[in-house]
């Protein structure tokens, strides 16, 4: 075999040529956006790796980007770490999560926080982890990004668009801007070539947000996601 005709990937998985993208051995989960999907090494979401989400300001619309994915998780739990809202039954509902599948983790400390994902990732007891934060040291991404390649998780950090001036271990790295009818992605991080242009995302709003009772007074609302509140570990 003349060395003209051997691909990147022949020589070792982990190769790939810095002007394609890398067809990589790992397991993606699709994202159900064909316009993403086309631009991410394998084809989708990368399984058992962090992947780095950065927004202007957390619920612009990530976890309706991770809607498909999300969805498709099976009956395996999916665990939300240190979440800036707490999710209700409505919002689940949308995004196609049964209630009494999603964890809520709440830790006092940041320190707190991290352990508990690492836990998570090295036990693989979840089928998607979502893990927000403001700040991470990279011994921690590290940390997490090792745990991450020992499961079958999706491993999403969720953090301030400033991260993106930071290194990472992470496979895949996309800026969040909000848009007129969705998001705007920027490719930061993937294994292949720059994108200069970024992508258009069309997201379908949350029903709430559309619907005549989303008016009513604070009260019932209150008492409604009371009930709508998932499995909550304290720590």
């Amino acid at each position: 075999m003349s060395s003209a005709t051997v691909t990147a990937e022949e020589i070792h998985p982990s190769l790939w040529r810095a002007s394609q993208l890398a067809r990589g051995r790992g397991r993606v989960v699709e994202t159900g956006y064909p316009a993403l999907s086309a631009e991410l090494p394998g084809g989708g979401w990368p399984v058992g790796a962090l992947i780095d989400l950065m927004v202007q300001q957390a619920g612009v619309g990530e976890l309706r980007l991770l809607r498909p994915a999300l969805s498709g998780s099976g009956n395996r739990p999916v665990a939300f770490v240190q979440p800036p809202h707490t999710p209700d039954g409505l919002g689940l509902s949308y995004i196609g999560l049964p209630i009494d599948q999603v964890l809520r983790v709440k830790a006092q400390k940041t320190a707190d926080a991290l352990w508990s994902a690492e836990q998570i990732l090295r036990t693989g007891s979840c089928g998607a982890l979502i893990f927000w934060t403001q700040y991470a040291q990279a011994s921690s991404l590290r940390r997490l990004h090792l745990a991450a390649q020992s499961s079958e998780t999706l491993f999403v950090m969720v953090r301030p668009l400033a991260a993106a001036q930071d290194s990472s271990p992470a496979l895949l790295r996309l800026a969040l801007r909000p848009s007129a009818d969705g998001l705007t992605v920027d490719i930061v991080k993937r294994r292949g070539p720059a994108r200069a242009e970024p992508l258009s995302i069309p997201l379908q709003p949350t029903p709430v947000l559309l619907s005549r009772h989303a008016r009513l007074s604070r009260r019932p609302l209150a008492q409604a996601a009371a009930r709508g509140v998932p499995t909550e570990v304290v720590i």
